[in-house]
């Protein structure tokens, strides 16, 4: 067993490799223990907590990198992007604050290694120790590349990357892309579909070999099963086939690997179950609010609640879904936690909720809208969602409001139809109680009256659009040429019908409470 802390910087560098990150500058041990990753913002004051690794994005500079190393405090590390050119100025800073600086690779993203280290200090909690675990899917990983003499990925079902050995760069471009991105492009992956690679891979117990072109080194791989079920599979980058001792040794693996998958996956869940309950709690905001507050060390002043929600998702199956909800809340309690420390998201239902600590400017929701808005353009089409931003909470009591708030604005959208917007409450006020409206006169059955109903029951019978007139000129605020251009009459068939309309209906114009009852009902009703 291991001495080290589970997710050390240390243990980063040696799992990641210098595929990803390398030591500009180092105070000496890497031990430090890491426990969190922070996005450096110019504009925000730097509140580093102890063991946050700071991702240094635009400082390119030694005298810039000097600076923060001054204003992380206790921080872990700094990480800037290469090239870089650690001076005599940096490594004294660094020697005088004992925080390591890492270089990124120019190949990966800011978002990429993010992921990755959030990935491996998820990885690290699944023990509930201070120890890494034996079967850590890294260390299986290097141990596995050992054994077969090649580079190893661990992927789940979707091709996503768990874990990966060193040596990658041994391989060919599709695998360091593959690892950079946490994921198998989508062009290699449909590759592979196409030539039935994947059925085979799924349908044998024992490791398959498979050739490739002449850019592409071939690949052994090995499902990882659970009984029937596929967990994911081992994949290693070869020039041959593998020899029976060698094809044994990645049989095992595969049954390792599915142990510890197993394990992970009821850790995760156990976790995530945890915070969503909590996250309930705080939401509902009753008498335990404030304990489910501090045992998420949430913010418990001047919030505001986001409801986000994936659109466009009927087709899928019900885990799909599920897997679908979980990834989009787990890239959200990353965007609002890089914003605030005492952020927390979590899915409760089928919506991630997020609780978003505001500072007192005046303009929180406009402020949380601008958040909820930047993290769907982050994330891009491939999360095509919704976002309901509430009003500011000033404590935990009101935090139920802004979670109705939230709700509200999310049904609007939905409403709408829409895909990829951001509404906060006050913005679609009106038509969340339009909404409420409606669902109130859904619950006791009623039905349009007065001038409105006899226009609906005369349209009925005589095929005639006497309504959606109404409802044009009523738009129109009675321009009837605006109005006449809207259903596409000529206005003196307009005016006919306005003149028709209101002989049959006894509606009068000139009672603004007639106009507006009218128009609520056509609203309502939406007929």
């Amino acid at each position: 067993m291991s001495d080290r802390p589970r997710a050390s910087l240390r243990r980063i560098l040696e799992d990641l490799g210098s595929t990803v990150l390398d030591v500009a500058a180092s105070p000496g041990e890497l031990d430090t223990e890491v426990t969190g990753v922070h996005i450096y913002d110019p504009l925000d004051e730097l509140l580093l907590p102890a063991g946050g690794i700071l991702l240094a994005v635009g400082v390119d500079r030694p005298d810039q990198v000097c600076a923060l190393l001054d204003a992380a405090g206790p921080a872990a590390g700094v990480i800037v992007k290469q090239p870089f050119d650690a001076d005599d100025r940096v490594r004294a800073k660094v020697r005088q604050t004992g925080v390591a600086v890492l270089g990124l690779t120019r190949a990966a993203s800011w978002a990429q290694v993010a992921a990755l280290l959030r990935s491996l200090l998820a990885e690290g909690d699944v023990t509930g120790s201070g120890e890494a675990p034996i079967d850590d899917l890294f260390a299986l990983a290097n141990a596995v590349c050992a054994l077969l003499d090649a580079p190893i990925t661990i992927e789940d079902r979707s091709s996503r990357v768990l874990a990966y050995s060193g040596r990658q760069d041994e391989a060919d471009a599709s695998r360091v892309e593959t690892v950079l991105r946490r994921q198998v492009p989508v062009r290699y992956r449909r590759m592979l579909e196409e030539r039935g690679f994947f059925r085979q891979l799924y349908r044998s117990r024992e490791p398959i070999y498979i050739e490739l072109n002449d850019d592409i080194l071939n690949r052994a791989a090995v499902a990882v099963r659970s009984g029937d079920e596929i967990l994911g599979s081992i994949w290693a980058a070869v020039r041959e086939p593998l020899s029976p001792q060698r094809r044994q040794a990645l049989a095992d693996a595969a049954a390792i690997v599915a142990l510890h998958l197993l394990r992970q996956r009821a850790g995760a869940d156990t976790r995530r179950r945890l915070r969503a309950d909590l996250l309930s709690t705080v939401l509902a905001g009753g008498a335990d609010a404030a304990e489910a507050a501090g045992r998420l060390g949430v913010a418990s002043e001047r919030l505001c609640v986001l409801a986000a929600q994936l659109s466009g998702d009927g087709d899928l199956d019900a885990a799909r879904r599920e897997s679908d909800g979980q990834r989009f809340c787990d890239a959200l309690a990353l965007h609002v936690g890089a914003i605030h420390p005492k952020a927390a998201a979590a899915v409760v239902g089928s919506v991630a909720y997020a609780i978003l600590p505001m500072h007192g400017s005046g303009e929180e929701e406009a402020r949380a809208v601008w958040v909820a808005e930047s993290f769907l353009t982050r994330v891009g089409p491939r999360h095509a969602a919704n976002i309901g931003v509430g009003r500011m909470a000033r404590n935990l009591a009101e935090v139920a409001r802004s979670r109705a708030d939230a709700d509200r604005a999310l049904r609007v959208l939905r409403a709408r139809e829409a895909s990829g917007a951001v509404a906060g409450y006050t913005g679609v006020h009106f038509e969340s109680l339009l909404l409420q409206l409606a669902d109130l006169v859904q619950a006791e059955e009623q039905t349009p009256t007065g001038p409105y109903e006899r226009l609906l029951a005369y349209d009925a019978e005589h095929g005639s659009e006497l309504a959606a007139t109404l409802r044009a000129y009523l738009d129109a605020f009675g321009d009837v040429n605006a109005a006449s251009a809207t259903v596409h009459v000529h206005s003196n068939t307009f005016r006919y019908r306005l003149k028709r309309l209101i002989e049959i209906s006894g509606l009068d114009m000139a009672d603004p409470d007639a106009r507006l009852a009218a128009m609520l009902q056509m609203r309502i009703f939406g007929r």
